[in-house]
């Protein structure tokens, strides 16, 4: 089974790309978000830590974590971050590679894992290659200003927490422009997996 991290900045299409790896490639998605959600639900591995170390004031009257409100806690503020971080990494990796071990007792072929930053040494350990989704900032700008109607000033808010062109770069195997049409990405793809 090949396993493919996918990494970009916000506005580059990862969506898009994802959907056909799934729908016309038969891969198998697993996006840590996701994941992160997942694992922080009432009853899940972090639920209990997650809220021990930040209070009963990031619940919802349901007893769910309020990412929202967590969110704001842990923005600006890196030690707390770091916290965070530090209970939700661990039990992802943990989830990400069940998924991994279930689709290969499965016979799929094809694995992808998204993530916003693929830096970590971890994630070498679990894939075979890392492909990083690349579309100019002035795209990705028109992008989110139709899609997600944001502001300038919200956009570079959110580019400046982001990594680096560079950075993506570094960690990658493979660049997929996507700041064309989506036939061209298709090509590029299908090139990359050794299709048509």
């Amino acid at each position: 089974m090949r396993k493919i991290g996918i990494t970009g900045g916000i506005g580059s299409g990862k969506s898009k790309v994802l959907d056909f790896l799934s729908v016309v490639c038969g891969a198998v998605i697993c996006q840590s978000d996701l994941v992160a959600h997942q694992v922080q639900l009432p009853g899940e591995k972090c639920y209990q830590k997650v809220v021990e170390t930040f209070g009963k004031e990031i619940l919802n009257p349901d007893g769910t974590i309020d990412r929202k409100i967590l969110g704001r806690i842990v923005f600006d503020q890196p030690e707390k971050l770091q916290k965070l971080n530090a209970i939700v990494h661990p039990a992802v990796n943990e989830k990400i590679r069940e998924e991994m071990q279930k689709a290969q007792e499965e016979g799929k072929e094809l694995f992808i894992l998204e993530a916003a930053l693929l830096t970590e040494p971890v994630y070498r350990e679990m894939l075979d290659e890392i492909w990083y989704i690349h579309v100019p900032q002035e795209i990705r700008m028109e992008r989110l200003r139709s899609s997600r109607g944001y502001s300038d000033e919200k956009m570079y808010a959110v580019f400046a927490n982001q990594p680096s062109e560079e950075t993506f770069t570094a960690v990658s195997d493979l660049v997929i422009e996507n700041g064309g049409t989506f036939e061209e990405t298709e090509k590029q793809i299908d090139l990359a997996l050794g299709r048509g």
